[in-house]
C-alpha cells in the first residue's frame, strides 16, 4: 500500500471503530480469498460511509461486490428508504456480503446481483446519486462511460485502486497498471467532468459532471 502500514494503523486507532461484525467479515474474507486485499477495509469503508452520508445519496450503484465491506458501510450511513445495487460475477464472495447484510440489518437496502456488470448496466436506468467503481480494472473506462450518463444532477462516483501500489508513476507494468492509467489519464482529460484523485488507501478518485 501507499501509506505506511504504520501510519495507517495509527489512523484506525484514531478512528471510530466499526461495528464488530466487520471484524469478522475481514477474517472470513482473508480465509477464502487469495486477494483479500480487494476489501476496502476499517478506513476506505467509514469514508464511503461519510460520503453517503454527507450527500444524503439514496441511489446508489456499486461495480465490485466482493464480501460486501464497501456495500454494508454505504447501506449503513443512507437513509431508510435508500437503495444500493451491487454488482459482482462472483457468487462466492457475494453469498459472504449478503449474510453480513443481513447481520448488519441492511439487506432490505442491498440488490445484490451476480453476472457481468457491462452486461447488468446495459439493464440499469438511473439516475444515480453516488456509483463506486472497484472492478477489473481493465473495464474502468467502460464502466465509466456507462455509469456517467446515469448520475443524478448532483451524483458522483468514486474510482478505487486509481494510484495502484503507486505503480502509476512507473514506465511500464502489467495489464491492471496499463488499464488504470489509461482510466486516470481518461478521466482527467474528459472535459464533461472535474475530478479529484486522493491518496487515500490505494487511491481513490472523485468525479463529477462539470459544472456549466
Amino acid at each position: 500500500m501507499i501509506v505506511n502500514e504504520d501510519v495507517e494503523r495509527y489512523a484506525e486507532e484514531h478512528s471510530t471503530p466499526d461495528p464488530d461484525f466487520f471484524r469478522r467479515l475481514e477474517e472470513e474474507t482473508r480465509a477464502i480469498s487469495d486477494w483479500p486485499q480487494m476489501m476496502v477495509g476499517p478506513l476506505e469503508g467509514p469514508y464511503l460511509g461519510w460520503l453517503v452520508r454527507l450527500s444524503g445519496a439514496r441511489r446508489i450503484l456499486e461495480i465490485g461486490t466482493f464480501t460486501g465491506y464497501s456495500s454494508i458501510s454505504m447501506a449503513l450511513n443512507m437513509a431508510p428508504e435508500g437503495r444500493i445495487v451491487s454488482l459482482d460475477v462472483n457468487e462466492e464472495t457475494t453469498a459472504v456480503a449478503r449474510r453480513y447484510a443481513e447481520e448488519a440489518g441492511v439487506a432490505d437496502r442491498i440488490d445484490y446481483r451476480v453476472g457481468p456488470a457491462i452486461e447488468e448496466l446495459s439493464r440499469l436506468d438511473g439516475p444515480f446519486d453516488l456509483v463506486f467503481i472497484d472492478a477489473d480494472k481493465e473495464s474502468y473506462v467502460d464502466y465509466f462511460e456507462n455509469v456517467l450518463p446515469k448520475l443524478s444532477e448532483q451524483g458522483f462516483i468514486v474510482a478505487d485502486n486509481t494510484l495502484w501500489s503507486g505503480r502509476v508513476v512507473e514506465d511500464d507494468g502489467d495489464g491492471s497498471t496499463q488499464a488504470i492509467k489509461r482510466f486516470n489519464d481518461h478521466v482527467a482529460a474528459d472535459e464533461r467532468v472535474e475530478c479529484l484523485m486522493l491518496t487515500v488507501r490505494d487511491g481513490m478518485t472523485l468525479i463529477r459532471r462539470r459544472r456549466a
